[in-house]
């Protein structure tokens, strides 16, 4: 099912752009999400990256660096970029224990399997989340587990404002709960989704440099948005609309507020269906087996 009022055309041109650096606003909040993995007791055997340039390079670097011995894999709709830009440069000195590990990640394809998936700043652009939670859980191992961060219904409220006062379409689609994410998990075969949210708050110097940020970040998916080019006077009014409309801090600075949702949950043992007669996959069979025994 898609996301109500988002255009899915536009949502996956979005995604398939070009792009060789990851937006500030994603590499902040990938190292606010890393915070959260002390909460897991032991690291996980292995990885995979979704989107690794959107969701933060710097970040992957990070987790790369925690776990050096963990394979990583990388997913993306553009993944030979993707693979270079995660591409790692060998170390000048000879070192025998980094002879097993490789240059980059590998790329990922559907039988692979992972204790961890990470996937930051990505489900908000995406036009039919719930078949990807599907595709994430088809990804981890039975008990491994994914981490996700995303925007959410709080993002933009300031500028939401200023473009309900001018008569204008919204500036972007709207955003998904943290409390629909977490049914999302439970309908999408997760367990255990623990669901948490913060709003940030940036400042911007004017209209023009908030603009600039806002097009890295995204583009107006709206389905309503305004079909056609815009023209030079209307940008003008835009910017006007907004040193206007924005609150401001002490210091004069222009305020936008963003909510980010962090979430993870849990793969569980896969369950047989109460009915007269079912098909189980063998792989699940066998990991059913394995955790009545234990």
């Amino acid at each position: 099912m898609a996301v109500p009022g988002m255009d899915i055309v536009a949502a996956q041109r979005w995604q398939q752009r070009s792009a060789a650096t990851s937006p500030w606003l994603h590499e902040e909040v990938a190292s606010r999400m890393a915070e959260r993995l002390k909460w897991f007791r032991e690291p996980p055997a292995s990885w995979m990256h979704w989107e690794p340039v959107n969701g933060g390079l710097l970040a992957h670097q990070q987790l790369r660096a925690l776990w050096p011995d963990a394979p990583c894999h990388v997913a993306s709709l553009r993944l030979p970029q993707a693979l270079q830009a995660t591409r790692e440069a060998k170390g000048a000195i000879w070192n025998p224990l980094s002879w097993r590990r490789s240059s980059g990640p590998q790329a990922a394809d559907a039988s692979t399997r992972v204790r961890m998936l990470w996937a930051n700043m990505v489900l908000h652009t995406e036009a039919q989340p719930q078949a990807l939670l599907r595709r994430w859980n088809a990804h981890i191992e039975t008990d491994g587990f994914l981490m996700f961060s995303c925007l959410g219904p709080d993002s933009l409220r300031e500028l939401r404002a200023v473009y309900a006062q001018q008569g204008w379409p919204a500036p972007s689609h709207a955003f998904t709960d943290m409390h629909d994410w977490g049914d999302m998990l439970v309908h999408g075969g997760f367990a255990e989704p623990v669901m948490d949210m913060e709003r940030i708050t940036l400042s911007y110097s004017g209209a023009e440099p908030l603009l600039a940020e806002l097009r890295s970040l995204g583009r107006n998916l709206h389905a309503h948005r305004f079909p056609a080019c815009r023209s030079r006077l209307w940008r003008e009014r835009l910017c006007e609309a907004i040193e206007a409309g924005l609150p401001r801090a002490p210091d004069g600075r222009l305020l936008l507020t963003f909510e980010i949702i962090y979430g993870h949950a849990f793969k569980p043992v896969p369950r047989v269906p109460m009915k007269p007669s079912a098909t189980v996959a063998v792989e699940d069979m066998r990991t059913m087996l394995r955790g009545r025994k234990a």
